[in-house]
């Protein structure tokens, strides 16, 4: 078994969606970023990679790179997936935290919950959505980003060549 962390953080800023675990928030801001800004797929995609010490996602979709102009952090998790799987891994569970002030995620958890499920090809019950504001405190509270943390708990299903 292994287990990986990811964070990623964005600013937000006025005419840019905010999406997150693949679907879109009814927000007046959005994450500015490269890709689409998906803070919970980025680190998402981070805690994977290490749990596999397969390095970090800002190595693998370089930022600034033309390729990954607003793409879809849904198409980068499924090479991540890819990735996982020639390495020999699969994905047991995972337990997400999302920073943001406004709005408000309550009615988004379940429907972001599916998404990733979907996305992920596991039960919905092997996916921890949870969401926080900053009391008005720091750049999350004053609205000016979002963040997100995620822990996953990996599965080596080949035998590592040492053992």
């Amino acid at each position: 078994m292994r287990i990986g962390f990811g964070s990623d953080t964005h600013r937000l800023v006025p005419g840019r969606l905010l999406k997150l675990g693949g679907i879109v928030i009814d927000s007046q801001t959005g994450a500015e970023a490269h890709s689409d800004g998906d803070v919970l797929i980025h680190a998402l995609i981070d805690a994977m990679l290490g749990a596999a010490v397969l390095g970090d996602i800002g190595e693998l979709f370089t930022p600034g790179d033309p390729e990954w102009k607003d793409a879809d952090s849904r198409d980068l998790l499924a090479i991540v997936m890819e990735k996982m799987c020639i390495a020999g891994f699969s994905l047991i569970h995972m337990d997400s935290v999302i920073h943001l002030e406004k709005p408000s995620l309550k009615p988004y958890k379940n429907t972001i919950q599916k998404s990733l499920a979907g996305l992920l090809m596991m039960d919905i019950d092997h996916i921890s959505i949870k969401a926080k504001t900053a009391e008005g405190l720091g750049s999350v509270g004053m609205g000016e980003s979002i963040s997100a943390e995620v822990i996953v708990l990996m599965e080596k299903t080949e035998p590592d060549a040492w053992v």
